[in-house]
């Protein structure tokens, strides 16, 4: 996802998206994850001088990625999405009054795992398959997918604000998909998301994916085994509780109750109580399609001597 803070830092993204064609580009590659420009140049019925052109400002706004590879008819360039996601915060003022800190999945601070279960670092397995005992080694940490038919992953996350600030929006972004034994892209998940043991709603994940090989994904990763998820947004202010914009409960900041000294757990739980239990899965970097670990994001206020 792309986070755009303010307007002005996004004028390079907005002039990108000013034309016609490019948002056309834009659309051609979350259709068909990837093609080389004389793909595009056909679908679009443009020379490939006009479509190099469009590609060129698309890659400089940071919206695509373009990799050079050798094919039958020479060097080829390829055209990526870079992220799938634009998020333009409007209402931003003080966009100085913000943190951001990526936690690595395998960071989480308590759990709870049944079977199946697992997870692995970006160059192996962890323990064995289904075998909760392995999500307490301590070579954990670096784990770099993680997945649970029902329990949690509960992680800390630090709490830098001073005396006289307070919290205005918390915000964390990640990579879920379900957990089905190997894969089904039709599995749906209801994933129950806590702030300070506080429940703030829940997302339910359509599926565990393993149609196409997740981009970050290691060499040895299984094809017969989920491969990405979904990147989600979740944000709590004093309004209420969002995922991707949309509202998921009436919870607020002012019930969470927190500030400069609190402590601070986000935890992500598949529930006794859901109705769609089945499992839940996280990616870090070097899994699934958004090569980003668990990103947590506080805004604050300053209160005024």
């Amino acid at each position: 996802m792309i986070y755009i803070k303010d307007l002005m830092s996004g004028i390079d993204i907005f002039k990108a998206l000013s034309s016609e064609i490019r948002i056309q580009i834009l659309q051609l590659l979350a259709q068909n994850q990837a093609l080389n420009l004389n793909d595009l140049a056909g679908k679009l019925n443009l020379s490939n001088g006009a479509i190099t052109m469009h590609v060129k400002k698309l890659e400089e706004s940071g919206l695509i990625e373009i990799n050079t590879s050798v094919g039958k008819h020479g060097i080829q360039k390829i055209c990526y999405l870079n992220k799938d996601k634009l998020m333009v915060d409007l209402r931003s003022k003080d966009v100085d009054n913000l943190y951001e800190v990526a936690i690595q999945v395998g960071h989480y601070s308590n759990y709870r795992a049944e079977p199946t279960c697992g997870l692995a670092t970006k160059d192996s397995i962890i323990g064995d398959f289904d075998d909760p005992r392995y999500f307490a080694d301590p070579q954990r940490i670096d784990a770099e997918i993680i997945w649970l038919t029902e329990g949690f992953l509960e992680y800390r996350i630090p709490n830098y604000l001073k005396p006289n600030q307070t919290f205005r929006e918390i915000q964390f972004s990640m990579e879920l998909g379900s957990e089905a034994p190997g894969f089904c892209d039709n599995y749906p998940s209801d994933i129950y998301f806590y702030v300070n043991g506080v429940e703030i709603g829940y997302w339910t994940s359509p599926g565990d994916f393993g149609n196409a090989r997740g981009t970050f994904n290691p060499d040895w990763w299984p094809p017969h085994l989920n491969q990405y998820g979904m990147l989600k947004l979740i944000r709590i202010n004093h309004e209420g509780s969002y995922i991707d914009g949309c509202r998921i409960s009436d919870v607020t900041l002012d019930q969470i109750n927190l500030d400069y000294k609190s402590e601070l757990t986000f935890r992500i739980a598949v529930t006794e109580h859901a109705e769609n239990k089945r499992g839940l899965t996280i990616y870090g970097k070097h899994f699934g399609n958004y090569g980003q670990d668990l990103l947590a994001r506080v805004l604050y206020d300053v209160k005024q001597e």
